[in-house]
C-alpha cells in the first residue's frame, strides 16, 4: 500500500483531490504544520515524520528537501512539487537516490482569463502597495476598537516607483503604475540596460522610455517614493538590499517585497524600520516561514514611538483559490500517471 504525505496545506485544500486515490490503495496523511530542516530539532522532526512515506506531496519552498533530509528518507520515491521548479529541493541528491520528481504547469496563470492580465502576484503587490500607503490595516484596526482617523493617506500620481528587477512581475507592476496611477517608473538590476527595458515597455503596451534605467541601484533606492523587489533569489541576489541601500531611501518613501525574505537583510531592515528612518515596509515573504512566534515582525509595536509603519501578510502573493487548486489537480493526476507506469507532466527529475 503506497503512503502518502501531504505537507504545507495550510488551508486544507488537497486531501479532497487525493481522495479518489484511497480506492486505489493510496493511504494518505495530511501534516499542514511546516517543519523547517534549517533548525536542526525541527530537521530531526521532519524525518522521523516522512520516514514511513513512498510518496510526498509539498508546495513550492514551503518545506526544504536537502540532500541530508533526502539522504535520511529510503522509502521515499515519488516527491511531487508545484511549478516547473523548485530551489528548495536539492534535484542532484534526488536524481542519485532514484526519487522521482514532478512540478506543474506554468506559474500560477491558470486562473487568468487574458494573458495581460496581472498575475496573483502583481495583484498582490498592488494590494500592499495601497494597503500600507492608505494605512488601510491600521485603520480597520482603529475603527474595530472604537478610534476614528489618526492618520493620512499618501497619494500615488506623479510618485516614482522604483523596482528593483524589471522582469515579467516587475514589468507587470509598473505597467499598472503607468496606467492606472500615473506614476513614474524607474528600474535596476545587474544586467538591466534601456533597450531591455524599452522592450519590457512595447510588450506591456507601452511607449519606449516608459521605464527609465537608472545607472545604480543606490539611485535607484535614492529616486523612488515606492521601492518594489522583483528579483530572484540566488546567491547573487542574496542581501542584494543591504544598510547602504536603505540609508539611502527617502525618510518618505515605502518599501513592498513579494519576491524573497533573504534578497533583503533583514537585520539591516529591522534596524532601519525601528529608528523609522522610512515611513514603512510591506512584506509578504520573510527569511523563516512561517514566522516563528517570536519574531520581532509579530511582536514589534509597528507604527509607534518613532517606528516606520509594517504591513505584513504571510506569503499570500501566489495564493488564489484557481492556482492552488489547479495545482493540486496536476499533482493528483501525476500521482495517477505513476501508480500506472505513465510519464509524468512537468518532470524534474
Amino acid at each position: 500500500m503506497p503512503r502518502l504525505a501531504i505537507l504545507d496545506d495550510y488551508q486544507g485544500l488537497a486531501p479532497a483531490r487525493f481522495e479518489h486515490l484511497k480506492a486505489r490503495g493510496v493511504d494518505i496523511a495530511s501534516f499542514p504544520e511546516t517543519l523547517n530542516p534549517r533548525d536542526p530539532a525541527q530537521k530531526a522532526a521532519l524525518i522521523e515524520r516522512l520516514q514511513p512515506f513512498d510518496i510526498v506531496v509539498t508546495m513550492r519552498e514551503r518545506t526544504p528537501f536537502p540532500a541530508d533530509v533526502i539522504a535520511a528518507l529510503p522509502n521515499l520515491k515519488l516527491l511531487l512539487t508545484t511549478g516547473r521548479k523548485n530551489a528548495s529541493l536539492d534535484l542532484d541528491a534526488c536524481r542519485q537516490r532514484g526519487i522521482t520528481v514532478a512540478g506543474t504547469t506554468g506559474q500560477g496563470r491558470g486562473g487568468l482569463l487574458h494573458e495581460a492580465d496581472p498575475d496573483s502576484t502583481t495583484q498582490h503587490t498592488w494590494a500592499l502597495i495601497l494597503g500600507l500607503a492608505r494605512h488601510i490595516a491600521r485603520d480597520d484596526a482603529a475603527v474595530k476598537a472604537g478610534g476614528w482617523q489618526g492618520s493620512l493617506a499618501i497619494g500615488l500620481p506623479g510618485k516614482t516607483l522604483g523596482l528593483l528587477g524589471l522582469g515579467r512581475l516587475g514589468t507587470a507592476t509598473a505597467r499598472i503604475a503607468v496606467l492606472a496611477f500615473n506614476m513614474k517608473v524607474i528600474a535596476w538590476s545587474m544586467n538591466l540596460t534601456q533597450d531591455r527595458a524599452d522592450e519590457a515597455a512595447r510588450q506591456a503596451g507601452l511607449p519606449a522610455g516608459t521605464f527609465e534605467v537608472v545607472s545604480s541601484k543606490l539611485e535607484l533606492f535614492r529616486r523612488a517614493d515606492i521601492l518594489s523587489v522583483h528579483y530572484v533569489l540566488s546567491p547573487r541576489s542574496r542581501g542584494l538590499v543591504g544598510r547602504a541601500e536603505l540609508d539611502a531611501m527617502k525618510p518618505t518613501a515605502l518599501l513592498v517585497n513579494t519576491s524573497r525574505g533573504p534578497i533583503i537583510d533583514e537585520a539591516a531592515l529591522l534596524e532601519a524600520l525601528h529608528a523609522g528612518r522610512i515611513r514603512g515596509a510591506a512584506l509578504d515573504v520573510f527569511d523563516a516561514e512561517p514566522l516563528p512566534a517570536d519574531s520581532p515582525w509579530r511582536t514589534t509595536a509597528w507604527g509607534r514611538d518613532g517606528r516606520s509603519e509594517v504591513l505584513l501578510t504571510p506569503h499570500m502573493g501566489y495564493c488564489e483559490e484557481e492556482n492552488m487548486e489547479r495545482w493540486y489537480d496536476e499533482q493528483a493526476e501525476n500521482l495517477e500517471r505513476w501508480l500506472d507506469g505513465q510519464e509524468l507532466r512537468t518532470r524534474l527529475v
